[in-house]
C-alpha cells in the first residue's frame, strides 16, 4: 500500500511580489503552504486564491516568530523571502535608521524564523531552506550601501548555515535575483516616487517577474533531496551584470 504525504512549505513575505508568487507556485506543486506576512488583508487574499494557510506575523518580532513555530507540527521547506530596500542614499548621507530597518528584516528576521523552524526541518525526512537574496549580495553599487550590506550578511548567514548543517539532511539554497519588476520593491525603495521607480525599468525588454523567481525556487526545491543548489543567480537577458544593462528591444514581435 502506498502512502502519499503532503509536504509543508512556509513562505515569508508572502503578501505580495516574489513571496506571493512562490505561494502560488508551491501550492500548484502540491505543497501545503503556510503564507506568512505582516499585512493581513493582502495575505488573506493570497490565501483565498491559492488555498494556503495565512499566518499574520512580523518576522522581526521574536515573540511572534516563536508563536508561529509553536503552531506548526511540521515544516519541510522554509522560503526566506521577506526583505526589502529602503532609500537610495549614499553612505555619506544614508540614515542609520534605514540601515537598521533593512538589517532587521533582511538579516535578523531571516535568522529568527530559520532558528525557530530548524528543529522541524531537521525532524522530517529531509528539510530545505531557501533564502531569496539579491545580486546585491555580491556586487556593490552607488546608492545601495545599506541594502547591499544587508544582503551580503544574509548570504553569509546562508553559507555558514550550510557548513554547519553538513552531515544532516537539510539543504540550504540561495536564490539570487537580479532585476525583478514587482509592484512594490522599487516604489518602497524610492519612498513612493512612482516616476523614479518606473524609470529604473524604462526600455528594458522583459525584466524578471516575481513568477520567474518563484519558478527558480520551485525548481531548486523540487530536485531530489540529495541535490543541493548552493547559489542560483538569475537575471533577465537584458542584464549581463549589475552595471551592464541593455535598454532597447531584444525580442522580435
Amino acid at each position: 500500500m502506498w502512502y502519499f504525504v503532503t509536504l509543508r512549505a512556509v513562505v515569508t513575505g508572502a503578501s505580495s511580489g516574489i513571496g506571493a508568487a512562490t505561494v502560488r507556485r508551491l501550492s500548484k506543486d502540491g505543497f501545503s503552504v503556510v503564507a506568512v506576512a505582516r499585512r493581513g488583508e493582502r495575505l488573506r487574499q493570497v490565501a483565498e486564491e491559492t488555498g494556503a494557510q495565512a499566518r499574520v506575523a512580523d518576522i522581526t518580532d521574536a515573540a511572534a516568530v516563536q508563536q508561529l513555530a509553536a503552531e506548526l507540527d511540521s515544516c519541510d521547506v522554509l522560503v526566506n523571502n521577506a526583505g526589502g530596500a529602503i532609500g537610495a542614499d549614499s553612505v555619506a548621507t544614508g540614515s542609520p535608521q534605514d540601515w537598521e530597518r533593512m538589517f532587521s528584516v533582511n538579516v535578523l528576521g531571516t535568522l529568527q524564523i530559520t532558528q525557530a523552524l530548524l528543529p522541524l526541518l531537521r525532524s522530517g525526512r529531509g528539510g530545505t531552506i531557501v533564502t531569496v537574496t539579491s545580486t546585491a549580495a555580491f556586487t556593490n553599487y552607488e546608492g545601495g550601501g545599506g541594502y547591499s550590506a544587508a544582503k551580503h550578511a544574509e548570504h553569509a548567514l546562508s553559507e555558514t548555515l550550510r557548513l554547519e548543517l553538513c552531515g544532516e539532511s537539510v539543504r540550504v539554497i540561495e536564490v539570487v535575483p537580479g532585476m525583478v519588476r514587482t509592484e512594490e520593491f522599487s516604489l518602497n525603495r524610492l519612498r513612493g516616487d512612482a516616476g523614479k521607480a518606473a524609470a529604473l525599468y524604462e526600455g528594458v525588454d522583459h525584466p524578471l517577474t516575481a513568477a520567474d523567481v518563484a519558478e527558480c525556487v520551485a525548481f531548486a526545491v523540487g530536485l531530489p533531496q540529495h541535490v543541493n543548489i548552493d547559489r542560483l543567480v538569475v537575471r533577465p537577458l537584458a542584464q549581463a551584470a549589475q552595471h551592464k544593462l541593455h535598454r532597447g528591444p531584444l525580442f522580435r514581435v
